[in-house]
Parts: C-alpha cells; structure tokens; sequence
C-alpha cells in the first residue's frame, strides 16, 4: 500500500547550472547534498524535490511528469523567471480551481507554477 510521495525528481546535465535556476531563480534552499553533489535535495512544504546527475540513463525532458511547485504570487514568480531567460510555455492560465503558468529548467524540464484559488 502506497502511504505517501517519498521525492519527486529532476533529471539535469549541469548541476551548478540547474542550482542557479532553482535556487537563484525560484528560490528553493538545498537541504541536503548526497553523491559527491550529484543528488541535492529541497524540502518544499511537506514534501522533497531532488534534482540528480547521478545516473546517465536517466535524462531531462520536457515530455509527461513534472514537478508543480505552489507559488504566493504567480504573476511576481512568472515575471523573475522571465527576467532570468528562462523559457516559459505558458505564461498564465486560469483553471476552476487555480491559476499555473508552466516554465522550463536550462534542462528543458517542465515545471509547473501553482496558486490555488480560495475554497
């Protein structure tokens, strides 16, 4: 039986280059540093966020999973990631239940920007 999520991962090429993003742009702190810096670890709310060069198998895409990263201020998160070069796929949208935009690590991996609408 599944209890909970234990991580979500990112495969990426150039960890030095993806910290930059991840920390420099979106402001994530590293928790944790295994594998001779190949595996770093976030701990975002609940849960933990890894971004790993450790196996050559496992590569970036921008094809199916992503992480969604809940965000206080959409429209300011969009903006810095704009001002970084970053690429953005979608800028905003508003579904039923809450508003994301989707942008692109240097790896091209998707990552989603959330803000939940009030219930």
């Amino acid at each position: 039986m599944i209890t909970a999520i234990a991580f979500t991962g990112s495969a990426v090429t150039d960890m030095p280059r993806a910290r930059a993003f991840y920390e420099g742009v979106l402001g994530l702190k590293p928790a944790e540093e295994m594998a001779g810096g190949k595996w770093v670890e976030y701990q975002v709310g609940g849960g933990t966020f890894a971004l790993t060069t450790i196996d050559p198998r496992w590569t970036p895409s921008d094809q199916g999973t992503a992480v969604a990263f809940e965000v206080d201020d959409l429209g300011t998160m969009v903006e810095t990631v704009k001002r970084s070069g970053a690429s953005i796929s979608m800028e905003k949208s508003e579904t039923p239940v809450c508003w994301i935009a989707i942008v692109h690590d240097p790896d091209g991996n998707k990552v989603v920007l959330h803000t939940r609408k009030a219930a």
